[in-house]
């Protein structure tokens, strides 16, 4: 999904303040306890989240000048920087995600308007300079989330939700793995619908639960599926 990415830039600065309130209090122990991605720990997911800022710095400097510079280096040095990240003090956690929000903040302000236009390859793919400030803000919610610490996707701000189900529904659309569905969003006028719709149970609920549930991280127990059945079981997410 492509967003203007100047208007998202305050989106991002506020996900990233209400981040880094979460983890003011983490002590070594809560950095060290499981988060719900298997096999990391919470220090796992706040080192991804600042190594990912530093890749889409890279992306955002390729898209400005020109250079192919990749998102990381090779993905074994994506996986050994957050390893060797995630069990830093708390406060080391902090710092860096401190640090290189900033270093994101300033590659995007250096943008030129027609940088927005180029086109940089991410790990999932080709895609526009332009979506990757609707790229880093998706990271901050899902991975606050991901942390186990109090953030539900209860709590992401409305638009935010509204614009990840979206997208998450129309990723959707033509995959062969993807059960037919029609989901019908609390406050939205029209329905997302994929695959057959004649052969799609309706799925209802907020925008937040629903993104949440097709993105696997949550259950989808707050949402009602008409005729009554059971939920559909979407595929993998990313």
């Amino acid at each position: 999904m492509t967003s203007d990415p100047l208007r998202l830039t305050g989106e991002v600065d506020d996900a990233t303040a209400r981040l880094l309130r979460t983890t003011a209090d983490l002590d070594e122990t809560s950095i060290a306890a499981a988060s719900l991605l298997p096999g990391w720990t919470r220090g796992h997911v706040l080192a991804h989240l600042a190594r990912n800022a530093d890749g889409f710095v890279n992306l955002l400097t390729a898209a400005r000048t020109g250079d192919p510079i990749p998102m990381y280096a090779s993905p074994a040095a994506r996986t050994a920087d957050i390893e060797a990240g995630a069990a830093r003090p708390p406060a080391a956690h902090r710092d860096d995600l401190r640090r290189t929000a900033d270093r994101f903040a300033e590659a995007v302000a250096a943008m030129p308007a027609e940088a927005w236009g180029a086109t940089v390859d991410t790990r999932r793919g080709p895609c526009p300079a332009a979506s990757l400030v609707w790229g880093r803000l998706r990271e901050i919610e899902v991975h606050h989330v991901d942390l186990a610490i109090g953030y539900q996707p209860a709590d992401w701000p409305e638009a935010f939700g509204h614009r990840l189900l979206r997208e998450v529904a129309t990723g959707l659309v033509g995959r062969s793995d993807a059960p037919p569905m029609v989901l019908r969003c609390d406050g939205m006028g029209h329905e997302l619908v994929v695959g057959d719709r004649t052969a799609a149970p309706t799925v209802s609920g907020t925008a937040p639960d629903l993104a949440a549930w097709l993105i696997g991280r949550s259950p989808g127990t707050l949402l009602t599926v008409a005729p009554d059945g059971p939920l559909p079981n979407p595929p993998g997410w990313i």
